[in-house]
């Protein structure tokens, strides 16, 4: 039974489609082996997702910092497309 009061929980009228037990561990997988940072650039108030394998950890250092980024200002930028992804090799 899911939780409703998460936030990634779907509300009464939503459903997710089931997934195949192998895609699902496959995801699980990777997700373990990525990293990520997510803040707003020095230069824009975008809002960016670093994100790399866990072996390009050391690289995210070498990147300009990103200033941390509050709830409700990602939910801000998300709804105004002001997302930025960025992959770390």
């Amino acid at each position: 039974m899911t939780d409703p009061t998460q936030p990634d929980a779907p509300g009464p009228e939503e459903t997710r489609p089931e997934l195949p037990a192998e895609l699902v561990r496959q995801l699980e997988t990777l997700g373990a082996q990525l990293v990520w940072r997510v803040g707003k650039d020095e230069l824009s108030d975008d809002v960016v997702v670093r994100l790399g394998y866990a072996s390009a950890t050391p690289r995210f250092a070498h990147l300009p910092r990103l200033r941390s980024v509050a709830d409700t200002e990602l939910q801000a930028a998300v709804a105004e497309n002001r997302v930025v992804i960025e992959w770390v090799d």
